[in-house]
């Protein structure tokens, strides 16, 4: 049977960095992460700093359901996982202030809309 090298850590990652962009304000954090270029540029960032876990399974079977016990409970581990996602978060939006009009629309002010214009 062919082998399929998994990244383990991919998947603590993506829950972890869903679970921490739910406590920031929607504009711009949750909307600048929702753009998928942004969201992959920061996995990478975070992936490219932490110890990374990998097995191998038969080609057939679903790695994405799969989850190393020993990864998932450290609490140590879970922890530094989410200082780097927040150093992340800051980084990159940081490194793309200039671009961000791309990726979320400006606020809007309630008070111009024009319906309050005409009562």
């Amino acid at each position: 049977m062919t082998k399929t090298l998994v990244n383990l850590t991919i998947t603590v990652v993506v829950q972890e960095l869903e679970s921490i962009l739910e406590t920031y304000p929607h504009h711009p954090y949750q909307e600048a992460f929702a753009n998928p270029d942004m969201r992959q540029t920061l996995i990478a960032y975070i992936l490219s700093r932490i110890p990374n876990q990998y097995i191998t399974v038969d080609a057939a079977d679903k790695p994405e359901f799969i989850c190393s016990e020993s990864l998932c409970r450290s609490l140590e581990r879970t922890l530094h996982i989410e200082s780097i996602i927040r150093q992340g978060i800051e980084k990159v939006l940081g490194e793309q202030v200039q671009d961000i009009h791309r990726y979320i629309p400006e606020a809007v002010d309630p008070s111009l809309v024009a319906s309050h214009w005409f009562g």
